[in-house]
C-alpha cells in the first residue's frame, strides 16, 4: 500500500500565474568581499557560493518593502492577468515562509490591500518551502467541492535580514569554517514574490489544468533545516541525502512512468548540488528543468511559483509539468499541470 498521499482534480486550472522580481542584486562576489576576514582567518578561499552552489547572484527588496508588500505586489499582478473580479475571490493565503509578526496573520494584510470581499476566507498557509504547493491543494479542494469559486495564493520572501545577521555572525572572532558550513544555505537564499489565481477550467478560456498530486512526510527529519530571519542552521550533506531519498521514495510510488517523459519539470531551486541530484534520483532530462537559482537564488515556497511564471511565456498548449518540491521537515510535494 502506498505510502503517499494522493489526490487528483477534475475541473481544477490556473487561470494566471505571475512573479515580481526584487530589484536589487546582491553578487556572490559582493558576499565574498564582506566575507574576506572571515575567509583570511580561517584560510578558506572565496567562491564557493559561485563555484558549489552555482549561484552568482540574488535580489533583496528595498529595505522599506516588507515581505506582505511584496505579496501584494504579485496578488495585484496575478488579479489583473486574471481577468477576475476580485469580489469573485472566495479564498486568499499567504504562504510565505517570512513574516513581519507572528500575528495576524500575513493574509489579512493581503486581503485588505487588494480590496477583496469580506466573504473571502482568509489565513496563512506555512509549510517551510512547501506551502505554495499545499495551498494549491487546498485551494482546489475548496473550488471543486464548490465552496469557492476562485482562489488567490500569494508569497513574498526577503533576505536582507537573515544574510546581514549571518555576515555579521561570521566576522565574529569566534567563528570557524563548521560555522560557515552550517550557515551556508542562508548565503543562497533570494528575495522575491509569487502568485497564482486558481479557478475552474470549464469556466476559465486558456486557463491550465491541475490535474493531481502526491505528498508525503519523513519528520524524522525534522532537525536537519531549522530557521528563522535571525540564522539557519542546515546540516547540509546530511538533508541533501534525506530529501533526494524522500523525493526517490514519493517518485517510486508515484505513476513514474507516466511522470518520466513531462515537458517540463519545475523543481523547487535550491541550488546546482540539489539540482543535479534530484535530476539524477528521478532520471529525468536535466534539459526539461528550467533554472532560475543561479540569477535569484532559492526564494522558499515562492520558487516553485516564480520558476514556473518565468517559464510560461515559453509554454504550449498541451505541454505537461510536473512541479517538484522537498521542505525542511521533511515533506515531497509532486504536481501535475497540463497548460
Amino acid at each position: 500500500m502506498s505510502g503517499n498521499f494522493q489526490y487528483s482534480f477534475e475541473d481544477i486550472a490556473v487561470v494566471s500565474i505571475e512573479a515580481c522580481d526584487a530589484p536589487i542584486v546582491v553578487t556572490s562576489d559582493e558576499i565574498d568581499v564582506l566575507l574576506a576576514p572571515f575567509y583570511e582567518r580561517v584560510g578558506a578561499e572565496p567562491g564557493l557560493l559561485h563555484n558549489l552552489a552555482g549561484i552568482t547572484e540574488r535580489r533583496q527588496w528595498p529595505a522599506d518593502v516588507s515581505f506582505i508588500e511584496a505579496s501584494v505586489f504579485a496578488g495585484e499582478k496575478a488579479l489583473a492577468a486574471s481577468g477576475v473580479d476580485p469580489s469573485r475571490i472566495g479564498f486568499v493565503t499567504n504562504t510565505s515562509v517570512c513574516r513581519d509578526r507572528l500575528e495576524p496573520s500575513s493574509s489579512v494584510t493581503v486581503h485588505d490591500r487588494l480590496g477583496l470581499s469580506s466573504n473571502c476566507i482568509n489565513y496563512d498557509v506555512s509549510n517551510a518551502c512547501l506551502g505554495f504547493l499545499n495551498a494549491m491543494h487546498m485551494a482546489g479542494t475548496l473550488i471543486e467541492t464548490g465552496q469557492i469559486d476562485y482562489a488567490l495564493i500569494v508569497d513574498g520572501e526577503g533576505t536582507r535580514e537573515i544574510q546581514q545577521n549571518t555576515i555579521d555572525r561570521l566576522l565574529d572572532p569566534q567563528t570557524t569554517i563548521d560555522d560557515l558550513f552550517s550557515n551556508f544555505a542562508s548565503l543562497t537564499l533570494g528575495s522575491g514574490s509569487a502568485a497564482m489565481v486558481l479557478g475552474r477550467h470549464s469556466e476559465n478560456p486558456g486557463s491550465h489544468r491541475v490535474v493531481r498530486g502526491e505528498f508525503r512526510a519523513a519528520t524524522q527529519h525534522h532537525d536537519l533545516c531549522v530557521g528563522s530571519l535571525e540564522s539557519m542552521r542546515t546540516d547540509t550533506k546530511a538533508l541533501l541525502e534525506a530529501g533526494t531519498q524522500l523525493g526517490r521514495i514519493a517518485w517510486d510510488e508515484a505513476d513514474k512512468d507516466n511522470w518520466g517523459e513531462m515537458d517540463r519539470y519545475i523543481l523547487h531551486q535550491v541550488s546546482r548540488v540539489h539540482t543535479a541530484a534530484m535530476v539524477e534520483t528521478l532520471g529525468i532530462d536535466a534539459s526539461r528543468v528550467p533554472l532560475t537559482f543561479p540569477i535569484f537564488g532559492n526564494i522558499g515556497p515562492a520558487a516553485v511559483p516564480f520558476t514556473l511564471a518565468h517559464e510560461a511565456d515559453s509554454l504550449s498548449d498541451g505541454d505537461r509539468l510536473l512541479c517538484v518540491g522537498i521542505g525542511s521537515g521533511l515533506n515531497a510535494a509532486l504536481l501535475e499541470l497540463a497548460w
